[in-house]
């Protein structure tokens, strides 16, 4: 059964990729208003998920003194990995970061970041299904901007549309080998869970920390702020409510 649960999980992961199509008709620039939203809900979720559900289970073992170096592996990891490729999603319009070579870039820092969400959500299916669903959420909603803001930036670096979103949807398969990888090596074993689980906080964090959230601060109207706010919230109470599942 937990194979069913993971492929589809990553399955589905691996089709937001083609968000892009749904805002080819709308107008870019109702588009980019609506999206820092996304964004604010994105960074609730996951640190929702890290903190509700990840965390708590990564310290319910033996070795918590392995666990905190686990999550602050996941945590420089992450910035080694933005600090090696200059990768950095823009939430907004196309900036200047993503020139046309950019572009490869942006393709290969979201295959290896989309190998590493297969990784992580078979793990946290292996330790419960509450677990990973909560994962998956997390994943599908932090997609979604990072999706539409590299089609985007693809767009914007020289790719037709239709190569932009084939690349983008390549990309997004690594997320089925790392399941692959992880439910063939630890199928009845939780130890790659008690070592990608923290892990996978760790990146989590980073991740909110410092790409989604210095995005929310680039807009400080007040109407904008309180909706970001509401929409972070409403992306920890949805983490929160997936412990009633369990």
């Amino acid at each position: 059964m937990i194979w069913l649960y993971v492929l589809t999980a990553v399955f589905v992961v691996s089709l937001i990729s083609l968000v892009g199509a749904f805002t080819l008709s709308i107008d870019q620039k109702k588009l980019f208003r609506y999206l820092i939203y996304i964004v604010s809900f994105s960074a609730g979720t996951l640190l929702g998920d890290a903190f509700l559900h990840l965390i708590p289970e990564t310290y319910g073992g033996d070795n918590p003194t392995r666990a905190s170096f686990l999550l602050i592996g996941g945590i420089l990891f992450f910035f080694v990995l933005e600090k090696a490729i200059r990768w950095r999603h823009c939430h907004e319009e196309p900036c200047e970061n993503h020139p046309h070579p950019f572009s490869y870039v942006i393709l290969f820092g979201d295959a290896i970041h989309n190998f590493i969400d297969g990784l992580i959500i078979a793990a946290s299916f292996i330790i419960s299904f509450p677990v990973g669903l909560a994962t998956t959420i997390a994943v599908i909603f932090h997609e979604i901007p990072q999706e539409i803001g590299d089609f985007s930036s693809l767009i914007y670096g020289g790719f037709s549309r239709s190569k932009a979103l084939l690349y983008n949807f390549l990309t997004a398969l690594t997320a089925i080998i790392g399941a692959f990888f992880v439910l063939l090596l630890s199928l009845n074993s939780t130890e790659m869970a008690a070592v990608l689980v923290p892990f996978a906080a760790g990146g989590f964090i980073y991740i909110a920390g410092t790409d989604l959230i210095p995005e929310l601060h680039k807009h400080t109207e007040v109407k904008k702020s309180i909706g970001q706010v509401l929409a972070f919230v409403l992306g920890v109470a949805t983490m929160a409510g997936l412990l009633f599942l369990e």
